[in-house]
């Protein structure tokens, strides 16, 4: 059997990188996956070989096992990238690729529509070590050029925005940011490289909570950081300085996930589809934010830039009491209350960016909803909503 090489898969569709990327079953007598390896002590045979460490394959636990390389290997073919970073979280993640870009005395402009724990790092953690952030209209695109000071050393993209889904034009951002010799941190769980090549459009480091979509199953925490040949040297040394290692069985798990991920994702893809259509129509929805909707305000950078969306995005309902949507989803079966999203299960959480937007307003004109659309029979989950609906109405 002649096996394929990620040289042979340069040309290959993203389903079958999927399938085969970071794996080598030879080195495996032949199973088909890598193994769990758990460990700390890596034995030498001799003084020299130990003393040559930095030459070595694997010499430390923290260092990396055949199982992280696996997934790293395959998720930086992927991706596009040069190398990959695995850490326990997509927070963890975030904050590498940030402490990769940034020093005491930088200046980092974050889009205002990022995950909130992202902007509690900055406002936090990053404000201690001295470096300032200053939150954006992700709307600005190519104006943000109006925004970047001598200091600034990185610009933090999310698109679409994580809970009010602004579509950003992320190569126009990263044509200006590397003008100014700034770096390109992006958000991209939501598409995944499946849907949204980043290192194509100029990102340089890209972070995934693999949690989501990668795992697919909502039992592991995981981050990954890619990077492009000019950062993924700082990034490699700055999980270095923390060994900021995911579990072996996260790992693992994640990557099972890897090899039906494309499947997963394009059945998310038409489940959100078809329920935020559903949803567009119903009487109690004042609007839907979902980027691949044509009446969106997105959807032409969206259309320009993605080959495709995933099952997340929100509504806003028409004005409604607390009580009423309580009523709707305390009632709900199959929709569970919780975060997180990219499961088999569908969820859906109430929100409101009021609180912490500082950059732009946000005002809808009723409550809003952000839903995560899984593997149920869509049918079953528009009669769960209607149900839902009608206590709702019930309340007045």
């Amino acid at each position: 059997m002649t096996k394929s090489t990620p040289q042979s898969r340069k040309d290959m569709r993203a389903r079958t990188k999927l399938v085969h990327a970071g794996r080598d079953p030879s080195e495996q007598f032949g199973f088909v996956n890598t193994p769990i390896y758990r460990g700390s002590t890596v034995l030498q045979p001799t003084m020299a070989e130990l003393e040559a460490r930095h030459t070595k394959r694997f010499t430390y636990g923290t260092h990396g096992t055949p199982t992280t390389e696996a997934l790293e290997r395959a998720w930086s073919e992927v991706a596009g990238a040069a190398g990959t970073v695995l850490t326990p979280s997509g927070l963890a993640a975030i904050s590498v690729a940030l402490l990769a870009a940034l020093k005491a005395g930088d200046h980092l402009l974050v889009t205002d529509s990022a995950y909130q724990p992202t902007r509690t790092f900055c406002n936090g953690f990053l404000s201690r070590m001295g470096i300032e952030t200053t939150y954006y209209d992700p709307l600005i695109g190519a104006g943000i050029e109006a925004l970047m000071r001598p200091n600034t050393k990185a610009v933090l993209v999310e698109a679409p925005g994580s809970q009010s889904f602004e579509i950003q034009d992320i190569p126009a951002i990263a044509e200006v940011a590397h003008r100014h010799d700034a770096c390109v941190v992006m958000d991209n769980t939501w598409a995944t490289p499946l849907f949204f090549p980043p290192h194509e459009r100029g990102v340089d480091l890209a972070v995934e909570a693999g949690t989501k979509y990668l795992s697919g199953h909502s039992d592991l925490l995981l981050g990954l950081v890619s990077a492009n040949e000019q950062w993924i040297k700082p990034l490699r040394q700055t999980f270095n300085y923390f060994a900021m290692c995911a579990g072996p069985e996260d790992v693992f798990l994640a990557l099972r996930g890897l090899r039906s991920m494309d499947l997963r994702l394009r059945e998310a893809e038409r489940q959100g589809l078809a329920l935020a259509r559903w949803l567009s129509q119903r009487p109690e929805v004042s609007r839907v934010l979902h980027p691949a909707l044509p009446d969106d305000p997105g959807h032409a950078i969206w259309k320009r830039d993605f080959s495709g969306s995933s099952g997340l995005f929100s509504v806003i309902l028409k004005p409604a009491s607390k009580a009423a949507i309580a009523a709707l989803l305390d009632g709900l079966e199959l929709f569970g209350l919780g975060y997180s999203w990219g499961g088999y299960e569908s969820l859906v959480i109430p929100f409101d960016c009021r609180a912490y937007r500082t950059a732009t307003v946000w005002n809808p004109e009723g409550p809003a909803l952000r839903f995560s659309v899984g593997l149920e029979d869509i049918e079953d989950l528009k009669a769960d909503l209607d149900k839902g609906f009608a206590r709702l109405r019930a309340q007045g």
